[in-house]
């Protein structure tokens, strides 16, 4: 061994500076559930048509020269055809440009009526969760008793001490409530979420409740806020569907594709296609949403993470 020369060998092992390297990049929470949902191929098919619906109802109305609420006696009724792609109606105006003129006002109020909810819940509950005690028992009472009330009254209330049924009024209508379903489940999320340590950190420091309340515990819950607006929206559009079907929605010259259903109903039988393409929209709208939903809801899921 001694005649063996040290010439003849060299050092191999671990490059010190090679211990702060890592072995794949570092994925923030929303990256990797953006990597996620782009490998659920139902999840982005349903982006995919909710962005061509969204686009639709913005350019929609102008496509085929035809104004929505323009008539015309002489075309009264028609099929599906070259000129008028979705048919006409009972009053010779266009149907594809009211389906898309009334997705604008569908769309409108399922986002609109979604985000105010989502706020007003998101706050109230997180508020509730909070300070707890009695604090917390009142105010969970006021839930239950306006959830109690069946919206179909407030609507009727509404309108008539507003004695209007525009957009406006109807958000109103059904957002006094809605907001209920998710001031519940924020309060839930929050309750799980304040017993961190972060939480009593920033408590022992002195931070204001207000700056908890906004800067970590609604943080925090972003994900499952974000998955239930998915599942809002779409239940916003069913229930403006339900009440323009009831003749309780937006009036002339206003439309939507629950008043287009309406209106098509009673001559269902003799012009199918007159409901055919509002109810296409809405069922369309709705699954898109749910689907994205359950992908979303798959995505932001903590326990999924690698």
């Amino acid at each position: 061994m001694e005649g063996i020369s040290k010439d003849k060998f060299r050092k191999i092992g671990i490059d010190p500076s090679s211990n702060e390297a890592m072995a794949r990049p570092r994925v923030g929470y929303w990256q990797d559930a953006w990597r996620r949902l782009k490998t659920n191929k139902v999840a982005m098919l349903a982006i995919v048509i909710l962005l061509t619906i969204c686009i639709m109802t913005v350019i929609g109305p102008h496509i085929n020269g035809f104004k929505y609420e323009e008539v015309d006696s002489s075309k009264i009724n028609l099929k599906p055809n070259s000129e008028h792609w979705f048919g006409t109606d009972e009053l010779g105006r266009d149907v594809f440009s009211r389906v898309w003129q009334a997705g604008r006002t569908s769309m409108i109020i399922g986002i609109v009526g979604a985000l105010i909810s989502t706020i007003v819940g998101s706050i109230y509950g997180a508020f509730a969760a909070y300070f707890g005690g009695k604090v917390d028992n009142i105010m969970m009472r006021i839930v239950e008793v306006l959830t109690s009330i069946p919206y179909l009254i407030i609507v009727i209330i509404i309108s008539i001490v507003t004695e209007s049924r525009d957009i406006g009024t109807l958000l109103l209508t059904l957002t006094l409530t809605g907001w209920c379903s998710m001031a519940r489940l924020v309060r839930g999320q929050m309750l799980q979420i304040k017993q961190q340590e972060y939480i009593m950190a920033a408590e022992a420091l002195g931070v204001s409740p207000w700056k908890i309340i906004t800067k970590h515990l609604i943080p925090n819950s972003l994900g499952i806020v974000i998955v239930t607006i998915t599942f809002d929206i779409p239940g916003y559009i069913f229930a403006e569907s339900f009440l323009s079907y009831l003749g309780l929605g937006p009036q002339p010259p206003a439309t939507s594709w629950g008043a287009l259903a309406s209106a098509a109903q009673q001559n269902f039988i003799f012009y199918p296609h007159q409901l055919f393409f509002p109810a296409l929209m809405i069922a369309l709208t709705m699954l898109s949403f749910t689907l994205l939903g359950d992908g979303l809801r798959d995505a932001l899921d903590p326990k999924l993470r690698q």
